[in-house]
């Protein structure tokens, strides 16, 4: 049996919070959340959890503040800092407190599983797993994708779509759920985005032998058909 990932998320706001837990709850990992700094503190210094994701505009103490004590203190525990404080500044002062990563809102949730698995693999010492669905491959380590052997270069949209269709092979995604993992909260419900970026991973990756399936008033499966 895996063991479960166990997740300390310190954020204060509700609709991120309950996105974030709901997202990483559905790819079974354990989800505690606070929201609060002083919280944050207390809960992490536990040594509990396998990774933490850290905002920086918390109350009663700072996400700043909160690094600075932990890594002070000596834990260990991967951070990765998810915050709307993204310029350049924060973001070195972030990694020179000691977080292991620094994504900016808005964002995307599947970049944001993305960096967590690597934390919690490096810190593990482990190898990045391939994503293989017939003659496509994605490396989630240097995010290289290959069909048929030949590199495809992709945007950084199309790759987290192509992502989540990989993780998600011979099982239909809404587009609903696409929106969520690849846009995040920022999505027009309303827009065509998703065929939009359907279409141009197909040009890509599907121009001849078909992976990527439309499932009518549904969503999309990435399969290999016999």
């Amino acid at each position: 049996m895996i063991p479960t990932v166990k997740v300390l998320l310190a954020e204060d706001d509700r609709k991120i919070s309950s996105f974030v837990k709901k997202g990483f709850a559905q790819e079974g990992y354990t989800v505690e959340v606070v929201s609060d700094g002083e919280d944050a503190l207390v809960h992490a210094r536990s040594g509990e959890y396998d990774v933490i994701i850290l905002d920086i505009m918390l109350p009663h103490m700072d996400g700043w503040q909160v690094l600075d004590g932990l890594r002070g203190g000596g834990l260990k525990t991967p951070v990765v800092i998810l915050s709307a404080r993204g310029h350049l500044e924060d973001r070195v002062r972030g990694l020179n407190l000691g977080a292991d990563d620094y994504l900016a809102k808005p964002f995307s949730f599947t970049e944001l599983l993305a960096r967590v698995r690597a934390v919690v693999r490096r810190s593990q010492g482990q190898p990045a797993p391939r994503l293989l669905v017939g003659d496509v491959t994605l490396d989630p380590a240097s995010r290289v994708v290959t069909r048929a052997g030949q590199r495809v270069e992709l945007t950084a949209r199309e790759y987290s779509l192509l992502e989540y269709l990989m993780r998600n092979a011979d099982r239909v995604v809404t587009r609903t759920s696409i929106l969520e993992h690849v846009w995040g909260l920022s999505f027009d419900s309303f827009s065509n985005v998703v065929e939009v970026y359907v279409n141009y991973l197909r040009k890509k990756v599907d121009p001849e032998k078909r992976l990527i399936h439309a499932v009518r008033g549904v969503g999309y499966v990435m399969r290999e058909e016999a």
